[in-house]
């Protein structure tokens, strides 16, 4: 989930927030709102249209329109099952049109340097980015993707540059960045306030990916504010707009969990996704509710079936700060530090620099890793998951001033958290 601005909350108000959250609402949700989604079908992974194109692909290796098509449909696929093969065979049908493309070739740069964002590749992004760049064509384009790049890397500097150079209050890519930023930079109000407003340019396009993603985008928005009968109102929107959209999906599923505290109900929505859906962050959530219930076993099944399914190479550094977590938890500590290193090199963001501090700390390096909160992480994030590992390293150290203003804001954040944190934050 995304970040955002924990606002200060009097201590004495602690238990009735972190207790009653769901009573001060008033709001619970409906099964019948979402069960008919839990049973639809599968994403089908082929079309009369993608055929065509792949046959014309198979037939004529210069058939460029059909190899931006194939590489479209690959991408949604993997969208809609999770699959990273698709991912990656849209990476093959991208590289070899920016190979024979004569004409249009900064906008196959653009359509591959997304490709390895979402691989998680995000220097080889900026490069390719960076080339497009150089072609002159589709400028506002390659400017907001370098927004993109740049904030994934941690550059806020750059990205913002790249933001004003962009700036249009009518244009749906310059706002939802500009929702982007101010969550960055912790005025989750604002960024609340772009992303409606880029809601209502999604709607008036009609353009049903466009509407897909500020809808799921503005519910992670509500639900980080406290408003949690909006976020619930808005995966449903995605969800009568896309019946077999996981991430909708998997939204309502942490609102049962989290706000209602009903793991059982959590669990049914989420096994309808793992039906159908095979990103392995599913297995993490789930191993999570069943902590929470105290099933051990389930938990133990669950951990067992992500580590499976990250073994596979095509994932590449696409599960790196997941496996930091996971690693720490199974007491490997060596191979959770070596890849926050690499997490660090990858990408020098606030969230990488928490993941090498707490491996340090887990290690017994308190020092070590207190140095890397001061230097890398202190006032320059909002997320509640590095702040809450940030309180722990303090209080190690014995910082008892930082614990307890870090604790103060922690503790609005515990629906964003999970349940599973509480008592965690309670002990601070």
């Amino acid at each position: 989930m995304d970040t955002k601005k924990i606002k200060y909350i009097p201590l004495f108000l602690m238990t009735m927030v972190l207790f009653s959250c769901k009573q001060e609402t008033g709001f619970t949700t409906q099964r019948d709102d979402y069960d008919r989604y839990l049973a639809a079908k599968p994403v089908k992974t082929t079309s009369k249209y993608f055929q065509l194109w792949d046959n014309k692909i198979k037939s004529d290796s210069l058939q460029l329109l059909s190899l931006g098509n194939v590489a479209g449909e690959y991408n949604r696929f993997f969208q809609g099952t999770g699959d990273i093969k698709y991912l990656k065979m849209a990476e093959q049908s991208l590289q070899k049109a920016v190979d024979i493309a004569a004409v249009g070739k900064a906008g196959y740069y653009r359509a591959l340097a997304r490709n390895y964002i979402s691989q998680h590749r995000f220097k080889e992004a900026l490069q390719l980015t960076q080339k497009a760049r150089e072609m002159g064509s589709g400028v506002n384009d390659t400017q907001g993707l370098l927004f993109d790049v740049h904030m994934e890397l941690g550059n806020y500097d750059e990205a913002h540059a790249y933001l004003d150079s962009i700036s249009n209050m009518s244009d749906f890519g310059y706002l939802i960045r500009l929702a982007k930023w101010n969550d960055h930079k912790g005025d989750l109000d604002t960024a609340i306030r772009f992303m409606e407003k880029a809601v209502v340019k999604a709607e008036s396009s009609k353009n049903r990916s466009m509407l897909l993603w500020s809808y799921t985008n503005l519910a992670d928005f509500y639900g980080h504010a406290g408003r949690i009968e909006e976020s619930y109102q808005m995966y449903l929107r995605a969800l009568r707009l896309d019946p077999q959209n996981a991430y909708a999906k998997k939204g309502i599923a942490w609102i049962v969990y989290s706000h209602e505290r009903n793991g059982e109900e959590a669990l049914r929505i989420l096994d309808s996704i793992l039906l159908k859906h095979q990103s392995p962050e599913y297995y993490l959530l789930k191993a999570e509710i069943a902590e929470f219930m105290g099933n051990e076993v389930l938990k133990l099944e669950a951990l067992d079936n992500y580590y499976k399914k990250v073994q596979n190479a095509d994932y590449g550094d696409m599960y790196n700060a997941y496996n930091v977590d996971f690693y720490i938890d199974m007491n490997v500590e060596e191979k959770a530090m070596k890849l926050a290193q690499k997490e660090v090199e990858n990408r020098p963001t606030p969230e990488s620099y928490s993941l090498l501090a707490y491996s340090y700390f887990t290690k017994g390096e308190k020092e070590k890793a207190l140095e890397i909160v001061e230097t890398h992480i202190a006032g320059k994030t909002f997320e509640p998951g590095i702040l809450s590992k940030a309180a722990e390293i303090y209080k190690a150290n014995g910082d008892h001033g930082k614990v307890k203003e870090l604790k103060q804001e922690l503790v609005g954040a515990i629906y964003e958290l999970g349940p599973v944190m509480e008592s965690q934050i309670l002990s601070l």
